[in-house]
């Protein structure tokens, strides 16, 4: 979580996936949706995208993790 401030809309949840000291693919919810940063990540980044239920899960995910850690 990135706290810009304790308000909800100010929080960034980024969600990153690696193997090998290596990025693959990471959700940010600025964004609503995952990136890919290698060829095998573009094509998880797409199939995460093309699943409502998985981009509804992250969103998620911000107010649930995020928002109960703000004071932390």
């Amino acid at each position: 979580c990135v706290f810009n401030s304790s308000e909800l809309k100010d929080i960034e949840f980024i969600r990153s996936n690696y193997y090998n000291k290596l990025e693959l693919y990471r959700f940010s919810s600025s964004l609503d949706r995952f990136v890919g940063y290698t060829e095998y990540g573009v094509k998880q980044a797409e199939y995460f995208n093309s699943d409502p239920s998985i981009i509804g899960a992250m969103k998620a995910q911000r107010e649930a993790y995020c928002l109960n850690n703000v004071g932390i």
